[in-house]
């Protein structure tokens, strides 16, 4: 019996290794597929359910590292699993909702609402596009710079009319917006690709953190320029809008690949510590 005991703790040992290894890992992969992508945008309440589903696991684990204790057995590696699986949970939701944030839900938002060619500014109406997510003006379509304005909320929240031809517009409904991006005091507008003669393209403004402050920043320029905006509507200033959608959808690939990747080292490193720890202590007692 003697003989056996030592050999069963190694084995027992050996499969708690591989599953305190595996198990946070999957669990984090798991719940940031769900935060970060497609789930997400469809339903953010069934996103959120794997965040529960999560933490039930974690506490899964801290009731049988309880129940181990009080049978006098050691609970170490049940403890490590309910930490572990609590920290991959949390780390998963923060992560997962951040990359969507910034990164997938523009592009999911873009990709399902209309693209509209051959704009006029001096004919269209912010109105009749409310739904455009690219918009694609008419050739000599530019950014009347000399109008440009800007609304400070701790950052700068840059605008500047998108016009076509010299004439005064009856209502500037386009606007080429920004962020730190120009001075606030003169007409220097510097966002996106203000300087590029190829571009005539916008891509719309998805961020409704933003869109109230650049509508602020409209209502002064129409104040200080004497001009009208009735239905304005806030563009990225760029050539190509299909290229910049999606570097949206690889930056949430990458990013995704990083924190997975990342996740794993780390807790690959933490086994390997407490392990390490385990092992003192055993030899201790």
């Amino acid at each position: 019996m003697s003989n056996f005991t030592p050999g069963k703790r190694k084995t027992l040992n050996s499969v708690a290794i591989g599953i305190n290894v595996l198990a946070p890992w999957l669990l984090f992969c798991g719940i940031f597929v769900a935060m970060s992508f497609h789930l997400h945008y469809m339903s953010q309440a069934l996103a959120w359910t794997t965040v529960v589903a999560g933490l039930v696991l974690a506490g899964i684990a801290g009731f049988l590292a309880h129940r181990t204790k009080m049978r006098d057995a050691d609970p170490s590696w049940y403890n490590f699993a309910a930490l572990a699986l609590l920290i991959a949970t949390v780390a998963a939701a923060v992560l997962g909702d951040m990359n969507y944030w910034y990164n997938m839900q523009p592009y999911y938002d873009i990709e399902n609402i209309n693209t509209y060619p051959a704009v006029d500014p001096a004919r269209e109406k912010g109105q009749q596009l409310m739904d455009a997510g690219r918009a694609y003006f008419v050739e000599g379509t530019g950014l009347d710079t000399s109008k440009s304005m800007a609304f400070k909320n701790l950052d700068k929240y840059c605008v500047a009319p998108i016009v076509s031809g010299q004439e005064p517009l009856t209502s500037y409904d386009f606007w080429a917006v920004g962020v730190n991006c120009c001075s606030g005091t003169a007409s220097d507008f510097r966002c996106g690709e203000f300087d590029n003669p190829k571009a005539r393209s916008g891509l719309r403004l998805m961020r409704d953190d933003q869109r109230p402050f650049f509508r602020l920043a409209v209502q002064q320029a129409e104040a200080a320029y004497n001009i009208k905006a009735t239905h304005p509507l806030f563009f990225y200033w760029m050539q190509d809008p299909v290229a910049e959608m999606m570097s949206y959808r690889s930056d949430g690939l990458k990013y995704g690949l990083i924190a997975m990747l990342t996740h794993f080292a780390f807790n690959l490193l933490c086994v390997v510590g407490a392990v390490y720890a385990f092992s003192k202590l055993s030899h201790e007692f």
